[in-house]
C-alpha cells in the first residue's frame, strides 16, 4: 500500500515539482511576482545570458515583465512549500528503495567528497559547501547532519515533513510570530518592539493573518468560479450562435440555389413560349412559300406536258392531219395566256427576336444580415360571427397549412385556411364534438389536434371531429386545488399539459398515459417543448420571466423578461429547431409589445418584431412563417 501510494504521489507531483527551465526537481526554488517558481541557479543562468544588464525580469512562462529585485535574485521569495514537497517525494523514493543510494560526492558538481547532508535542501555537501551554507542568510538556518548519520537515520518521512520553525533574518534567535500589514513582512517579537512599534504599523498574529488571507483568497476564488461559469455559459451561447449561423448560411445558400433554379425554370419556360411563337410564325410563312412553289411547279408541269404533245404531233403527223388538227393544236397552245406565276414575297423570309433582360440590372435578391419579420397575412376582426373573435388565445397549424384558433370568450374552436378563409368552428355545448371551453391547442406531426378543455385534454382530427380524450390528473381531493388546464405542447413522442390551478406540468405519452408530473409555482398559461433537448420552456406573466425545466423538474434557467431595460410581462413561447426560443413580451401598453429571441441557455439575443398589439400564443406554419394570436385577430409573419 505504501509503495502504491508513493508511486501515485510521484506520478501526480512530478510535473508540479520540476523547474520549467531545467526540467529537474526544484533546487532552492524562487518565486516571481507572477507566482511561477524556478530554481535559483536556473534564474541566474538565464539572466546572465539573456539580460545581463536588464532592469526588468521576464517570466519564462507568462512572458510577463516585472521589476528586477533590488537585492538580486537571492532576495526573491523562496518557495518553501515546493522545497518541502520535493523533499517529501525524495524521501518516499528513498524509503521504498526507488532512489539510488546517496552519492559520496558533493552536489555542487565539482566531484568533491561529500561529508554532510542538508535536510532542508536534500543536498549532499562537501566541507566548503557546508561553510557556504552557513554564510548565506537563506540557508544558514538549515538543518545539516553528517552524511553517515543521515544514511543510518530511521527518521520517517512524516517527521521530515513536519513544519519547520522560521526564524527572523535580523534577530536570528527569535522565531517569526507577527505579520506587519503595513510593511507586508514577517517579523519577530524583537522587530515588533524595536522597528514596528509606531501606530502606523498594523501588526497581526501570523495565524490571524493566514486565516484572513485564506478567507480573502477563498472569496476571490469564489467570485472567479462564478466568473468561470459565466464564461462557460457564454462559450456555450457563442457555440450555439455559431451553429445557428452555419445552419442559416446553409439555408441561405439553398434558398439562393432554389431561387436561381426557379428563375432559370422561368427563363426556360419563357424561352419555350418565345420559341413556340417563332416556330408557329415560321411554319405559317413556310407553308405560304410552299403553296406558291407548288402552284408554279404545277403550272410548268401542265405546260411541259402540252408542249411535249404538240411537238410529238408536229413531228409525226402528215400535212393533211396537221391541217385537220390545227384548231385543236392552236387551242391547246392558248394555255400560255392562262399561265400565272406566283411572285416572290421576300418580306416573310425574315424573322428574329429582341430579347429583354430577365433580371435587368437588379440583383437576384438581397442579403438579410438581421432577422426580421414582416406581416404577410392577417384575418379576423372583433365580433361574434363566423371568422370573428372576442378573445383569441391560442393557435396551431395542420400540415396542410390550415390554422386552428381558440377563442376563450366565445368558447369556440375555429378552423381557417392558410390564407385566413373561414372553414368551420365548434362552439361550447356542441355535443357531437364534445367541447366545452377550449383554451390551449397543439398539433402533432400526423395532424392530431390536442386541446385543453377545462379538466380534460381532447383530441380532434383535421376536420375538428372528436377522436378521444384523457384526464391529466386525478379528480379533486381534499387538500388539492381545483384543476385548471391551460397551455399544451407536443413533440413527436410526448404531450405536456400546464395545470395553472395546481401549479403542475404533466407529461404524457401521445395516448394520454402519464410519464411524469412536475410541480412548479411559476406554471401559467404558456408552454413549449424544446426540440433541442433543454426540456420544458414556459413563461410566467405576472412573474415577468422565462423559465426552463428538464423532464425531471430540475430548473435549467430562469430569466427576467425586459423591454428597454425595464421588466416586461411574457406570454407566448415558441421553440425553433435551431436552438432558438421566441417569446412574446408586453410593456403594459397595448400596441407596444414585441417578440424577442433567446438562446437555449435563456440568454437574450435580439428583438425580431416590434409594435405588436397584445400578442398571446405563437406557432409556426409548415412553411416556417410565424402565426401570432392577437386578441381580435390572427397575424401571419414571414421571416426575412
Amino acid at each position: 500500500m505504501a509503495e502504491a501510494a508513493a508511486k501515485t504521489v510521484w506520478k501526480i507531483s512530478q510535473g508540479h515539482l520540476e523547474c520549467p527551465l531545467c526540467c529537474c526537481l526544484f533546487k532552492d526554488p524562487k518565486m516571481l511576482d507572477c507566482l511561477h517558481s524556478f530554481c535559483l541557479k536556473c534564474l541566474e543562468e538565464m539572466t546572465s545570458k539573456r539580460w545581463p544588464e536588464a532592469e526588468k525580469l521576464t517570466c519564462p512562462v507568462f512572458r510577463r515583465e516585472m521589476q528586477f529585485p533590488d537585492g538580486g535574485l537571492q532576495s526573491l521569495a523562496s518557495s518553501f512549500f515546493l522545497s518541502s514537497l520535493v523533499d517529501e517525494v525524495k524521501q518516499q523514493q528513498e524509503v521504498l528503495g526507488e532512489a539510488s543510494a546517496p552519492t559520496a560526492t558533493c552536489d555542487c558538481g565539482e566531484g568533491k567528497e561529500a561529508t554532510w547532508r542538508c535536510l532542508d535542501c536534500s543536498d549532499n555537501l562537501c566541507q566548503e559547501c557546508r561553510k557556504a551554507h552557513g554564510r548565506f542568510k537563506s540557508t544558514k538556518d538549515h538543518q545539516i547532519i553528517s552524511l553517515g548519520d543521515w544514511q543510518e537515520s530511521k527518521i520517517s518521512p512524516a517527521e521530515h515533513s513536519k513544519p519547520i520553525t522560521r526564524m527572523c533574518t535580523i534577530h536570528t534567535d527569535h522565531p517569526l510570530c507577527f505579520y506587519c500589514d503595513t510593511c507586508n513582512t514577517l517579523i519577530c517579537s524583537m522587530c515588533a518592539t524595536l522597528d514596528h512599534r509606531s501606530a502606523e504599523h498594523n501588526l497581526q498574529k501570523i495565524d490571524d493573518t493566514i486565516r484572513s488571507f485564506r478567507s480573502e483568497v477563498d472569496n476571490i476564488l469564489l467570485k472567479f468560479e462564478k466568473c468561470r461559469q459565466h464564461f462557460k455559459s457564454t462559450d456555450k451561447s457563442i457555440e450555439l450562435a455559431r451553429k445557428r449561423l452555419q445552419k442559416k448560411l446553409a439555408q441561405a445558400r439553398s434558398d439562393i440555389d432554389a431561387k436561381a433554379e426557379a428563375e432559370i425554370t422561368k427563363i426556360r419556360n419563357k424561352a419555350k413560349l418565345l420559341t413556340d411563337k417563332v416556330d408557329e410564325i415560321g411554319q405559317q410563312r413556310d407553308s405560304e412559300y410552299e403553296k406558291a412553289l407548288m402552284h408554279n411547279r404545277d403550272q410548268m408541269e401542265h405546260a411541259d406536258q402540252t408542249i411535249a404533245a404538240v411537238n410529238d404531233l408536229m413531228s409525226q403527223a402528215d400535212d393533211f392531219e396537221l391541217v385537220e388538227l390545227k384548231p385543236k393544236v392552236m387551242h391547246n397552245l392558248e394555255f400560255q395566256k392562262e399561265l400565272k406565276c406566283e411572285p416572290v414575297n421576300h418580306g416573310p423570309a425574315f424573322i428574329g427576336v429582341r430579347c429583354q433582360d430577365v433580371v435587368s440590372d437588379a440583383d437576384l435578391g438581397e442579403v438579410c444580415v438581421t432577422e426580421k419579420w414582416q406581416l404577410k397575412e392577417e384575418f379576423g376582426k372583433e365580433g361574434t360571427g363566423d371568422g370573428e373573435f372576442q378573445g383569441v388565445r391560442d393557435v396551431a397549424c395542420f400540415t396542410n397549412g390550415d390554422i386552428v384558433v381558440t377563442d376563450v370568450n366565445l368558447k369556440r374552436l375555429s378552423l381557417f385556411s392558410s390564407t385566413g378563409r373561414y372553414k368551420t368552428s365548434v362552439d361550447k355545448g356542441d355535443l357531437k364534438h364534445q367541447l366545452e371551453a377550449p383554451f390551449g391547442v397543439a398539433m402533432t406531426l400526423d395532424d392530431l389536434l390536442f386541446v385543453t378543455d377545462k379538466k380534460k385534454v381532447k383530441v380532434f382530427d383535421t376536420e375538428l371531429h372528436f377522436v378521444r380524450e384523457f384526464t391529466p390528473l386525478a379528480d379533486d381531493v381534499d387538500g388539492l386545488s381545483e384543476s385548471n388546464l391551460t397551455a399544451i405542447a407536443v413533440d413527436s413522442q410526448r404531450v405536456a399539459v400546464a395545470d395553472r390551478g395546481r401549479k403542475v406540468i404533466s407529461v404524457h405519452n401521445l395516448d394520454g398515459s402519464l410519464i411524469a408530473s412536475i410541480s412548479n409555482n411559476m406554471v401559467s398559461n404558456y408552454l413549449a417543448i424544446s426540440n433541442f433537448g433543454c426540456g420544458l420552456v414556459f413563461t410566467n406573466f405576472e412573474g415577468q420571466s422565462l423559465l426552463c425545466v428538464n423532464f425531471k423538474g430540475k430548473e435549467m434557467f430562469s430569466v427576467k423578461t425586459l423591454m428597454n431595460g425595464e421588466a416586461a410581462k411574457a406570454t407566448g413561447v415558441l421553440c425553433d429547431d435551431d436552438e432558438t426560443i421566441y417569446v412574446a413580451v408586453h410593456s403594459g401598453k397595448r400596441g407596444d409589445s414585441e417578440v424577442q429571441r433567446y438562446d437555449s441557455n435563456g440568454t437574450f439575443v435580439a428583438t425580431v418584431a416590434k409594435g405588436l398589439y397584445n400578442p398571446l400564443e405563437i406557432t409556426f406554419t409548415p412553411a416556417g412563417d410565424v402565426v401570432v394570436a392577437v386578441r381580435h385577430s390572427v397575424k401571419i409573419f414571414e421571416r426575412m
